[in-house]
Formats: structure tokens, sequence, C-alpha cells
């Protein structure tokens, strides 16, 4: 059985969070109680959740990975694209950066770059920098994510479109083989593609991994990407739309 859209996010959100729960999934994907109860049964009946009083949980053995264990995936070469992606950014310039464990090691190689200004809605890339006296740092309203740090929500894409920044430093859960950006949390995908309308240049970080993943969610095209980060030459077909498109490949390390 094929899960639907809305499913397929219940399982990221799950699986990040290690817990859903009815009314919070009623209101976020603004449909009734008994309908999050009908798809938590029938990805119960599937074996990706088990049920809980109120809502559901991960079924152990397939459940995502957590925070800390994501961070710590693929970490050298997350590493080496940081790195390729901050010696691209000049000082004296202003950025967005989105979430994503991958952003946050941009971040960490952004500790000795002077007169830079960071407009964020990730908690962690602020908590990083404010280690960097040459940094100034806004940080955007919204929901927070308590799994990730992240702040999601119509009041973080408000706070966005204030801006007009030098670059954008942006991840993606996945990047599949026609060039498309893809995502599981449609609120985040409304972020981030104001954050892409509000830079002049936009910088992918992305390790190969993503090239193995998939999600429902569109968020962008390669062909809006300034420069994309990676750490593994691409497919030829998509090493060639790139070309075509104008997207730079910058390979860390290659």
């Amino acid at each position: 059985m094929a899960l639907s859209f809305r499913q397929v996010a219940i399982m990221e959100i799950a699986r990040s969070e290690g817990r859903v729960m009815v009314e919070d999934l009623a209101q976020r994907f603004d449909v009734t109680l008994q309908t999050i109860r009908r798809d938590l049964s029938e990805l119960a009946d599937l074996g990706h959740l088990d049920r809980v009083h109120g809502g559901a949980m991960p079924r152990i053995g397939v459940a995502n990975l957590g925070y800390e264990q994501r961070r710590r995936m693929n970490a050298d070469a997350k590493a080496a694209i940081a790195r390729a992606c901050a010696a691209a950014i000049p000082e004296n310039s202003s950025l967005i950066m989105n979430l994503g464990t991958t952003t946050e090691a941009v971040a960490q190689e952004l500790l000795t770059h002077r007169n830079i200004t960071v407009v964020t809605n990730n908690m962690n890339v602020a908590n990083i920098l404010a280690a960097n006296p040459g940094c100034e740092i806004m940080v955007a309203g919204g929901a927070l994510r308590r799994s990730d740090g992240g702040l999601v929500g119509e009041l973080t894409t408000q706070f966005f479109e204030q801006f007009k920044v030098d670059i954008a430093v942006i991840g993606a859960s996945a990047l599949d083989r026609d060039g498309d950006l893809l995502d599981f949390d449609l609120a985040e995908v409304r972020v981030s593609k104001a954050i892409i309308r509000q830079a002049r240049k936009v910088f992918l970080v992305c390790d190969h991994s993503k090239l193995d993943r998939s999600a429902p969610a569109r968020l962008a095209s390669l062909a809006e990407v300034t420069v994309l980060f990676t750490d593994r030459a691409l497919p030829q077909e998509l090493a060639r739309k790139c070309a075509e498109w104008g997207t730079g490949v910058v390979v860390a390390g290659g």
C-alpha cells in the first residue's frame, strides 16, 4: 500500500520528534481528528507506527535517526562541504541560513569571518555564531521545533520577507534525479521558498546521501540554485542539467 502525502509527512514528524499526537496533527494538516486517527491506524497496520494513547510512536527498528545521530552521519563529508561553502562566502556580506545539520556545519566554519550579518531560523546556527564577535545575528520568530531547534510557520516566512541578502545557505531533505529539492514539512518548505526569493545568490549544501532519499514536497529546482556544494560527483544526467541551468557544482575535496 502506497502512503499518502500526509502519511509520509506524519512518519517524518514521528521519526524526528519521537511521538505524534492526534490533536496536534489534525491542527497541523487542517483535517479532522477522525482523518488523523485513520492515518495512524493504517500506518500501525503497515508496521510503521505503534499506537499510544492520543497518538502514536515510531515502531522500534524503523525510527528515523534523531538529531544528534543525523549530525554525526556523514560528518566528514559535511565538514568538507562546509569548508568549501564558507570559503565562497566573502567577509562584509549578509546571509540567510536555514535548517539542517550541514547548514550548522557551515556556521561552524564562519566563526572567523568578519563583518557578516546572519539571519536565521535555526537556533543551533545562532548559538554557534554567537561565538563570533564579527557576526551580527538576527533570529526569526515562529513555532519552535524542539527536535532540531528550527523555527517555522507563517511568522517565520513574514520575518524573512523583510530582508534582501547577498547569499542564502540552505539544505534540503532530498535531491532527486530531476534536480528538484524535496522536503517533508510543508511549513518548512514555505519558509525556505521565501529564503530563496530574498537572496541574490543561493548556496545549497547537500551530501551524497540526499540523492538516495525521497520526500513528497517540492522546495525548488537546482535551476534556482547558484552553487551546489556536495561531496561526490553528481550522476551524469543531473550534472548535465546543472550545466544547462548555469548551476555551479563544487565537489568538496575534489
